[in-house]
């Protein structure tokens, strides 16, 4: 598999995914004029023009947080309990983050006006609230076992310090220990983002 990935971006969601599981895999950065570092066009791969896209092994590319990551889960077998009530939290959780929290980044990276910053602020913020009660005093967002869930949440926890959003105490404690994980490290070294 390939991993078209811009360093930092939110594919790094689907990079921590990737080391966790124990699947083999490439990574293929892009740059922002949409080409490949072999020098490829990144819209030939992806017509969507963004990260992440994972490119399976017989050709085929899927597209999108929510589905890498499950597919990542599946295809591994770790990530996503089998039964349980905290297999559809950890699903639920994914398609929250990449629905109200991920998008609600938009305004501080395309420029918008402060009005609209101010806006998404307070939606991230109530978004972060939510998943801080629903962590509770488990160690990860679901449960005592890391998820696809939790490699989102790491992506979306770090990018709010690019907009300096405070964390709660829960939440900047769990991010903090995420940083330390072997798989989180390792992910972080290979988009040399140290």
């Amino acid at each position: 598999m390939i991993l078209y990935y811009y360093p930092g971006a939110c594919s790094l969601a689907d990079h921590i995914a990737l080391v966790e599981s124990g699947l083999p895999y490439k990574l293929m950065s892009i740059t922002h004029e949409k080409k490949t570092e072999d020098s490829r066009d990144f819209l030939s791969i992806n017509p969507k023009g963004y990260v992440p896209a994972l490119e399976l092994d017989d050709g085929e590319v899927l597209t999108e947080n929510p589905v890498i990551l499950n597919y990542i889960a599946e295809k591994s077998g770790k990530l996503l309990p089998k039964k349980s009530i905290a297999r559809w939290r950890s699903l639920e959780a994914t398609a929250f983050m990449a629905s109200e929290i991920h998008g609600s980044y938009a305004p501080f990276f395309l420029n918008f006006p402060e009005t609209e910053k101010e806006r998404a602020r307070k939606k991230i913020t109530k978004a972060f609230s939510l998943l801080d009660d629903q962590m509770g005093d488990k160690k990860y967002l679901v449960g005592e076992d890391i998820t696809i869930a939790d490699c989102y949440l790491f992506w979306v926890l770090m990018a709010s310090e690019r907009i300096g959003l405070e964390l709660t105490e829960r939440l900047r404690s769990y991010y903090d220990d995420m940083k330390l994980l072997p798989s989180v490290s390792r992910a972080l070294a290979e988009e040399n983002l140290g």
